[in-house]
């Protein structure tokens, strides 16, 4: 089984964002970077499938020369070869280029199963693993919490797999898929594991392909960004409970507008 997992690289959670001078995006000259954690747990999931299955894991990454931090970080974790979409403008790229590229460098690869986390911890969208199926023409699902393949794949027959999705208020639901499959992994299904000596050393020689980002246009453009305000503007509503609740929803709706 080929397993790919795509994998970001993101500012440390530690780090204090400060923005650039024309306020769309971060000081990346000052921020220091690691591994997107939803991602890991995705890595994690791919190893273990390929540690019960066999195959290969291959880690694909979209964004400048930087990024082969974390591309060395999965290959020292058990991942096999990489392939590292280069280009400066993917660092702050909306995730239909984000796509576009992954999928142009992978689509030839032919792919069993491709994980990605389920979002990333810089813009959050949660977008690209769902335009990567629909870019490649197959089959997704999300925010995934389990992933079972079916014993017939090894024996020629059709392969399949079962995956647990998590829903709202607790809930779950199993969902039978055809492969090649493309899930978004949620942080939390798995016990991360984390480089021995042994898989640094070995990181060293194993397979980084470069290659150059496809063209494609972005559909989404950050317009600017600011750090949140911090201030206190408790208000106080008196009156009686049918008062108060009225005048609460006077203030959401004129005053706060929303609702």
């Amino acid at each position: 089984m080929r397993i790919a997992v795509c994998i970001k690289q993101v500012p440390t959670r530690e780090w204090q964002p400060r923005l650039n001078d024309t306020q769309t995006w971060i000081r990346e000259q000052d921020a220091s970077f690691e591994m997107n954690e939803p991602d890991a747990y995705a890595l994690e999931e791919a190893l273990r499938l390929k540690e019960k299955h066999g195959g290969e894991v291959v880690v694909c990454s979209a964004g400048p020369s930087r990024v082969a931090q974390v591309i060395r970080e999965a290959l020292a974790r058990g991942a096999d070869r990489a392939i590292h979409v280069e280009d400066d403008g993917l660092a702050s790229a909306d995730a239909f280029v984000t796509a576009e590229a992954l999928g142009a460098a992978m689509k030839d690869e032919h792919f069993d199963l491709i994980l990605t986390g389920l979002q990333s911890d810089d813009q959050g969208f949660a977008q690209v693993g769902v335009i990567l199926a629909e870019r490649l023409g197959l089959a997704h699902a999300t925010i995934i919490m389990e992933v079972q393949i079916d014993p017939s794949a090894s024996s020629g027959q059709a392969a399949t797999l079962r995956v647990k999705r998590e829903l709202e208020g607790g809930w779950f639901q199993w969902v039978a898929m055809p492969l090649p499959a493309v899930l978004t992994i949620q942080s939390g299904i798995n016990q991360l594991r984390y480089a021995t000596l042994k898989g640094i050393m070995a990181a060293k020689k194993k397979e980084i392909r470069t290659t150059p980002a496809a063209a494609a246009t972005p559909k989404q453009r950050i317009v600017s960004l600011y750090v949140p305000e911090k201030g206190k503007k408790t208000q106080l509503i008196s009156g009686t409970p049918a008062e108060a609740a009225k005048e609460l929803v006077r203030k959401l709706r004129d005053e706060a507008r929303v609702i």
